[in-house]
């Protein structure tokens, strides 16, 4: 069993189609109301048809009281560090500290050289993500004299004005799959966040994960239970089972729960945007999945 103890936190995964945009609002507003913990939102700034992810982030926020708000995660390639670790930290005192990063090192490139961004190597992105990293810590550290100053191979900062900080202390969660990502989650990051569906050998593949992200954080003096295991999920609700994460509530709570106690997972990101879906995922399926692990933890 490996559990690293963290509360459990259930949200959405919104895609943010631009026609109609109301309907990821509608989602965001449905599941705030709910209860949930988190409405993320994909982002693609080359696919046309989706919204613009920080807009709607913004709108969200606005629209909703006391749900969290998050990238799913943002473009690295399309968003500069020095501004991400801006917009965030503004919207984050806005909003009274409702704000977290998720942050990726980018893919699809095609469509980012097409808006004008330059190509990178899986190596390379990876080494960026490095530097943007210290880079928005760097500027969220408002109270550290002197101004930002960063001579990286991917980005610079030559004496930059730090601030904003954060209204509250600000997570960066990264999409990784693959073990140098992995690696840096470990030693630079506060969670991952991959996606089921693109795990080759299912939930089992966590282990793998969590083996490189704990080696990478202890190598580093980090307790590797300072990074959050977070989890991308689809399904469907069904009367009877036919498949993990197909069939009812309950069953859906068992297998979310195992998950957590076997590998650590404690956030778990629903992709819907169907309000019947959202309800029932925040009435009976979150209370239920927590009852089962506080069971098990005692």
């Amino acid at each position: 069993m490996t559990d690293y103890g963290h509360d459990l936190l259930f949200g959405v995964f919104v895609t943010p189609t631009a026609e109609p945009a109301r309907q990821a609002v509608d989602a965001a507003v449905a599941a705030d109301r709910a209860g949930l913990d988190l409405v993320t939102f994909q982002d693609h700034p080359y696919v046309a048809r989706f919204a613009d992810t920080w807009t709607l982030m913004s709108y969200v926020a606005a629209r909703t009281e006391r749900i969290r708000i998050s990238g799913n995660v943002m473009s690295l390639p399309m968003r500069p560090p020095a501004v991400l670790a801006r917009s965030h930290a503004a919207l984050d005192r806005l909003t009274g500290g409702r704000v977290e990063l998720g942050l990726g090192a980018g893919a699809f490139w095609d469509g980012i050289e097409g808006m004008g961004q330059r190509r990178l190597t899986p190596g390379q992105a990876v080494d960026a993500l490095d530097e943007a990293i210290q880079v928005i810590r760097a500027v969220w550290d408002a109270g550290r004299p002197g101004g930002v100053r960063f001579d990286g191979t991917y980005y610079r900062a030559d004496g930059a004005k730090r601030g904003p900080a954060p209204a509250h202390d600000m997570k960066i969660w990264v999409g990784a799959y693959k073990p140098r990502m992995l690696r840096l989650v470990g030693r630079a990051a506060d969670g991952v966040l991959p996606s089921l569906s693109y795990l080759p050998g299912g939930v089992d593949d966590y282990a793998q994960i969590n083996r490189h992200i704990d080696g990478a954080a202890t190598a580093a003096g980090r307790d590797p239970a300072a990074v959050r295991r977070l989890l991308n999920i689809n399904g469907t609700f069904a009367p009877t089972g036919s498949g993990l994460l197909d069939g009812p509530p309950e069953q859906w709570a068992e297998e979310l729960a195992g998950m957590t106690l076997e590998h650590g997972i404690s956030t778990f990101i629903l992709a819907t945007d169907d309000p019947a879906v959202i309800a029932t995922y925040a009435a009976e399926v979150a209370p239920a999945a927590r009852e089962l692990v506080a069971a098990e933890r005692c």
